[in-house]
């Protein structure tokens, strides 16, 4: 499936790319009985509804010629939201000083997860401030024992 959607990227980046949007996930998914390729976009300063349906239009037209898709399927394509992944490195530094939520594959210091601000990035490790009963400290994980990052709405 891999090599799948790694194609499907490749048919889509030309149309972001002329469009100066950039893509922050693809997944084709099968979900009660139907298939799913679903197109996560965005561009500085935010994209809009008609963003995403210019990229549908655009991207389904050139799917139809190439069909690269062999069982039926619907395509979506929206904003990551607010609660975005943050899935490679790159996005991983543009949002240095925002808060995260990370879920781990182990625990650390008896937890799953951590929430808090990303201080840092590097080829190793990621460094966050989290707040623990009202007192702030910094938390330094492993990249090899991250499962996942998104960002996170701070209450």
């Amino acid at each position: 499936m891999d090599t799948k959607v790694e194609e499907l990227k490749a048919i889509l980046q030309p149309i972001l790319d002329q469009h100066d949007f950039f893509l922050v996930d693809l997944e084709f998914v099968h979900e009660r009985g139907d298939w799913y390729l679903r197109v996560y976009a965005d561009k500085k300063g935010g994209i809009s509804i008609d963003d995403c349906a210019l990229i549908s239009e655009e991207y389904g037209e050139k799917l139809d010629e190439l069909n690269p898709i062999e069982p039926a399927y619907y395509l979506e394509v929206s904003s990551p939201g607010a609660e975005r992944p943050l899935k490679n490195d790159e996005s991983l530094l543009d949002y240095v000083d925002d808060y995260v939520h990370v879920s781990l594959y182990q625990k650390q210091d008896g937890q799953k997860a951590f929430e808090g601000t990303l201080l840092e990035v590097t080829d190793a490790k990621i460094t966050l401030n989290v707040k623990v009963k009202n007192l702030k400290k910094q938390v330094e994980i492993s990249r090899d024992n991250i499962a996942k990052i998104r960002l996170a709405i701070e209450f």
